[in-house]
This record gives C-alpha cells, sequence and structure tokens, in this order.
C-alpha cells in the first residue's frame, strides 16, 4: 500500500452488497423527498422552532448540502465498481473472495461521509436513536452494525492502525 491511498479489504459478497446500498442511497438523495425523514437527518433543520427561518434555510442549503452528499457517494459507487460485474450473477466461489481497494487518501472522507450517512439513514427507517436502541441479534439490524464496522475499519486503517 502507497502512502497516498488506504486499503480496503472485501469479499466479493460485500463489495456487491455495498455498491447495493451505495445505489440505493443515491437514489434517495437524488429522489429529494421533501418529507422524507431519512433526508431531513442528512440534511437538518438548525431552526425548528422558526419556520420562516427554517424554509429559508432550507432553500438556501438542502440542495447543495444533499448534491455534495451524491458527489460523495459518486467516490465510493466508482471505487466499487469491480463488484458490480458480480451483481447478476455470483458463484459460491465468487462470494468469499477477497478483493483488495486502494482508496486514495484525498477520496477517504468522501468514503467516511458515505458511510455515515447510509448509517444515519438506516437508524432513521429502524427508529434507532442512540446505538443501545436495537438488538444486535435482530437480522433488520444486521446492515446497519456492518456499515458500522466498515466505517470503523475505514477509520482504522486512515490513522494507520
Amino acid at each position: 500500500m502507497s502512502a497516498a491511498a488506504v486499503e480496503i479489504t472485501l469479499v466479493t459478497l460485500e463489495g456487491v452488497r455495498l455498491d447495493e446500498v451505495v445505489d440505493e442511497y443515491t437514489t434517495l438523495l437524488s429522489s429529494a423527498d421533501a418529507n422524507d425523514e431519512a433526508l431531513d437527518r442528512l440534511a437538518p433543520n438548525p431552526y425548528p422552532d422558526d419556520e420562516h427561518a427554517s424554509r429559508d434555510f432550507a432553500e438556501a442549503t438542502r440542495d447543495d448540502l444533499l448534491e455534495r452528499r451524491l458527489a460523495d457517494a459518486d467516490v465510493v459507487r466508482r471505487a466499487l465498481a469491480p463488484f458490480q460485474s458480480f451483481r447478476a450473477s455470483m458463484t459460491d466461489d465468487d462470494m468469499l473472495r477477497s478483493h483488495t481497494l486502494e482508496v486514495p487518501r484525498g477520496e477517504v472522507d468522501a468514503w467516511l461521509r458515505t458511510l455515515n450517512a447510509i448509517r444515519l439513514v438506516l437508524a432513521t427507517r429502524l427508529g434507532i436513536i442512540e446505538d443501545d436502541d436495537h438488538d444486535p441479534e435482530d437480522p433488520h439490524f444486521g446492515i446497519y452494525d456492518w456499515i458500522g464496522y466498515r466505517l470503523e475499519l475505514l477509520i482504522d486503517a486512515e490513522m494507520g492502525d
């Protein structure tokens, strides 16, 4: 690994699933449904008690913020491109094959922001306010925990652990 990149190791199944999740996230960002609680969590309202200021702030910033989030997600999608060929068909041998992606250090922040935002979307959908709000044994929360694990591994890799 070069000092200019961070290595991320994924098995094929993880890469495919992450690629699918990032695709779903970009679809959400592109829809920009004004009534979606998940988008509200990604573009929070700093003036909840002032409807006028809240509306003005949203009009001035929300679209730009969501566009930046979409640009970050596109960075991640490009890095995950090698996994797209496995989406249509994946053999048992393919599933657990290990792949190492080299993420340029200049793109790590986009990865961190994207994974964190996806986790916020999932938390909103699952009703998680704090990490203790879910049962780790419940499979509905598996992807939420897995994204958190991947986020932690990326932070560790960035810090050189």
